[in-house]
């Protein structure tokens, strides 16, 4: 638990001082806002949680992607953990003390989305199940890709795409059902599912969300075994 608290409290600070990271913690909510506010509620035709749902889901597909791509990369690019690598810090030592601070600040915006929206309580609740299990996800994914990236540009590089086809592909999906069928598999167009019809239930997404982060786990134990912080 040390070798976590070290880490949670290292990046924190490292988070605080990288605008280019939390920014993305900090815009889409605030997109969500003002096209909600100023676009959404003064037409009827338009559902006053469309773009709250819709930023939302792009939200745990590129920016918690890319939030914790970028983190791994920094501190790879930096050497910065190398001692606690060293002192034999193991995979999931090393993911909960990052990941912790980016679930953090994604909990902190799922909250911000979810209060825009005004959604109900039902509907709240089922509304944070899926942004934070999501989360876990994409900071899995995120963290696997930064661990085969060489420096933050690589990682941006490597990042974009993989988050551009998570975080807009159910969005397309809603107008193309071949496209449903392909990303019904990724844990984002489950999200998208509930998000858009609280009706459609919780079992069935849960369910393909989990499955992808049990995937992801292993996917980022396997490449921090080979290619570790160095």
């Amino acid at each position: 638990m040390r070798s976590v608290k070290a880490i949670f409290i290292k990046q924190t600070k490292d988070m605080t001082k990288n605008f280019s990271v939390l920014i993305m913690f900090i815009i889409f909510p605030v997109v969500a806002f003002v096209m909600t506010e100023f676009v959404a509620r003064g037409n009827d035709d338009i559902p006053d949680t469309m773009f709250t749902t819709m930023m939302a889901s792009i939200f745990v597909g590129m920016a918690l992607i890319q939030s914790a791509c970028a983190v791994i990369a920094e501190d790879r690019e930096k050497k910065s953990l190398r001692f606690l690598v060293i002192a034999g810090v193991k995979p999931l030592s090393y993911l909960l003390g990052i990941g912790g601070v980016i679930f953090t600040a994604g909990l902190l915006s799922s909250l911000a989305f979810g209060f825009i929206g005004g959604f109900e309580q039902s509907e709240f609740l089922a509304f944070m199940a899926v942004m934070l299990s999501g989360a876990i996800a994409s900071i899995l994914l995120g963290a696997t890709i930064g661990i085969f990236a060489k420096n933050q540009q690589a990682a941006t590089g490597l990042s974009m795409p993989i988050a551009m086809v998570l975080g807009f592909g159910p969005m397309v999906a809603q107008f193309n059902e071949q496209v449903e069928n392909v990303v019904g598999i990724f844990y984002t167009q489950q999200i998208s599912v509930v998000v858009n019809d609280f009706s459609a239930g919780l079992t069935q997404p849960l369910t393909v969300i989990w499955i992808n982060i049990a995937v992801l786990a292993v996917l980022f134990v396997l490449a921090y075994a080979k290619k570790g912080l160095s």
